[in-house]
């Protein structure tokens, strides 16, 4: 069995990408490959124009994976320190406290940390030696909403000095919201490439959403153009392939129609549907 079966992707600089994929579809040996923990049976990884493993010893990839801990009894201040020292160009410690949000939790000793500090903690430390391309797997998880915003709007500023992002989320909105483009794998191959709004169009279909309150829902399913319905209380979701028809159909056949929209097909059903 292929855990990664001919798949091709390049990398651009500076711009931010999201790798997603339902579990076992080849994500996580896709990164391991990058980074050079893995070595490929056939084909070739070149990262930043040299072998993967090259490219992390001198420092030009940051890594921030699901897994791994950090030294228990040490200040966070001092933990930062050790793994500048490990590079030849670092950031500046001020700096690095200060995108990470840690500035005021500098002497806080590491296992005193939450979970959405200790996350932030580890992306300082992945971005210590100032590298090139930065590697994230689930960074947000444990973090909660104001942490998330604020994550993102370090990784966008990062990301516009001309750095290179590729991460891994299960929340898709955070895709949605901070990728400049999306790889879609499948079966340890790109099934989708592209902007989020090309992602979503590629899936096809609209999204009809109308109040039914106590009208019957029987025949929704026969409007024309129409492949789903979902019933949530006394909301009515049509998907379907011909928003203009089943909008038309509905219309025809009931007296009301009250609170309807139309909109495209979220990232979430887009790569469900080009996944299964």
């Amino acid at each position: 069995m292929r855990a990664v079966d001919g798949l091709d992707l390049s990398l651009r600089r500076g711009e931010t990408v999201a790798l997603l994929g339902a579990n076992g579809a080849g994500k996580s040996t896709t990164v391991n490959l990058l980074l050079g923990l893995l070595t490929p049976s056939a084909g070739r990884v070149s990262v930043l124009g040299g072998r993967p493993g090259e490219a992390v010893a001198a420092g030009r990839v940051g890594v921030m994976l699901q897994d791994g801990g950090l030294m228990p009894g040490v200040a966070v201040a001092e933990l930062i320190g050790l793994a500048r020292a490990l590079y030849p160009r670092p950031r500046p410690l001020a700096r690095l406290l200060a995108d990470a949000g840690l500035t005021d939790l500098a002497r806080r000793r590491v296992d005193r940390l939450s979970g959405g500090q200790y996350q932030r903690l580890r992306f300082a430390i992945a971005v210590a030696g100032d590298p090139d391309l930065l590697v994230l797997d689930e960074p947000t998880t444990a973090m909660d909403v104001a942490s998330r915003r604020a994550f993102w709007a370090g990784i966008q500023e990062y990301a516009a000095s001309g750095k290179t992002i590729l991460f891994a989320t299960h929340y898709l909105e955070e895709a949605d919201e901070n990728a400049d483009r999306i790889v879609v794998i499948a079966a340890g191959k790109v099934v989708a490439d592209g902007t989020p709004g090309r992602i979503k169009a590629a899936a096809g279909g609209r999204v009809v959403r109308f109040t039914l309150g106590d009208d019957d829902c029987a025949g929704l399913d026969r409007l024309p153009g129409v492949t789903a319905v979902e019933i949530h209380g006394p909301a009515a979701i049509l998907h379907t392939t011909d928003a203009e028809a089943t909008v038309r159909a509905l219309f025809a056949g009931r007296d009301r129609v009250p609170d309807i929209e139309v909109a495209g097909t979220n990232l979430e059903d887009a790569v469900l549907a080009l996944t299964s």
